[in-house]
């Protein structure tokens, strides 16, 4: 009667265990949004990637093997120990299954490294550097809304083709900008171009005319802005005083979104050209969102809170298609399915991890051109993903067979 009991329990034991294994692991699936919400990339960002991440979770039905969905956020202030000791808190203490978005390249390193270790997923759509899904790719590393090398074929490949055959870079001084510069280098000296020098700036540069008076003196036609948020915001305004664009010289915002060119303002912006995944005016499928995130936040979305919302929700597409929110079998099911929403329009995931998408080279209008608030672009091109994205076999990944 006992060895009966004793059988009873464990087959109990390994149905319990089984039954776990196959659904959600803690009774909940939660997601970790976690970027900038206070410093230079606020508004790139921010609060607002939280709000679509909210939303999608709403969108989704709030449950996914029937089972709560729930969200987390928290500030980084660009600091990979400090984003490195939430994530480990959240993985460790607050059974978080996934963290997402991820803003600053050093961040997105960062905490895809320690992920790796613990098993877990990121998906990466804030930060920007090929690394991600290149040398320091990762079985569990997912990254969205684009990178260094689609922002050079786009902005930097356009400027080339409209004669801006020499270059000095403002370079934001860690991993995203190097990547930034390199990769729109690189591509620039391939179509025949030429780098005539380079300058790298502290995170958060606040006086920009040292650096830009070397740009001027250079001599080069374009001056490539490899920096984003207010670093890039603050770059234009000050070389509008210096009469830079009036001289003769062209500026390229390598990474710039619509949130950037609303806080710069049109006047100031006009001319523009830059590269971006997403854009809430292309046509009814992103007008829809767009209307539903201004309703909501106050604001019309840029890539990376589209990209937000589209990571979530396939995710959560993945974890429903596997049956369980174990990450390797989340993980297969994120490589094997077709990312086909308003924002990846069919997409794929390649085997380093990169969403292989469309992105729009796109022209920020004179002011006498806008037809409504937000009406901030002209869209120049359709850059095929194929063409955007680094082939994964030759993206430097040793998981690509």
């Amino acid at each position: 009667m006992r060895k009966n009991l004793i059988a009873s329990l464990a087959l109990l034991l390994a149905s319990s265990t089984a039954a776990l294994a196959a659904g959600a692991s803690d009774g909940k699936v939660k997601i970790g949004i976690l970027n900038d919400q206070s410093g230079v990339y606020a508004d790139f960002g921010g609060k607002s990637s939280v709000e679509a991440a909210k939303m999608a979770i709403e969108d989704f039905g709030g449950k996914v093997l029937d089972v709560p969905i729930e969200i987390v956020d928290a500030d980084h202030q660009n600091k990979p120990d400090i984003a490195s000791n939430i994530a480990r808190q959240w993985y460790d203490t607050e059974q978080v299954d996934t963290i997402m978005e991820l803003t600053t390249s050093s961040v997105g390193l960062a905490v895809q490294a320690l992920s790796k270790d613990k098993k877990k997923i990121t998906i990466n759509t804030g930060a920007a550097t090929t690394d991600l899904t290149g040398k320091a790719c990762t079985p569990y590393g997912f990254h969205w809304a684009y990178d260094t090398h689609a922002l050079a074929v786009g902005t930097g490949g356009a400027m080339v083709k409209q004669g801006g055959d020499s270059w000095f870079f403002l370079t934001a001084d860690y991993a995203f900008g190097y990547s930034l510069e390199q990769q729109t280098s690189d591509y620039v000296k391939a179509n025949g171009g030429k780098i005539v020098g380079s300058v790298r700036h502290p995170l958060s540069t606040q006086d920009f005319s040292s650096f830009l008076l070397q740009a001027q003196s250079s001599g080069a036609k374009v001056i490539g802005l490899a920096n984003a948020g207010l670093d890039t915001a603050n770059a234009i305004k000050q070389a509008a005083e210096f009469g830079i664009v009036q001289g003769g010289q062209r500026l390229a915002a390598l990474l710039f979104t619509l949130a950037e060119v609303h806080g710069l303002g049109l006047e100031a912006a006009q001319g523009l050209t830059l590269t971006e995944g997403y854009y809430w005016n292309l046509d009814d499928k992103s007008r829809e969102f767009g209307k539903k995130f201004f309703a909501r936040t106050g604001k019309m979305p840029n890539m990376i809170h589209a990209g937000t919302y589209s990571a979530v929700t396939q995710y959560l597409k993945a974890v429903q298609k596997a049956g369980t929110d174990d990450s390797d079998a989340v993980a297969k099911a994120l490589h094997e399915m077709p990312v086909d929403d308003f924002f990846g329009r069919g997409g794929t995931v390649g085997a380093n991890g990169s969403m292989i998408h469309d992105m729009y080279l796109l022209q920020v209008k004179k002011p006498d051109e806008s037809k409504e608030p937000w009406d901030y672009y002209t869209v120049l091109a359709t850059i095929p993903g194929k063409e955007a994205y680094i082939d994964p076999a030759k993206s430097g990944c040793d998981l690509v067979k």
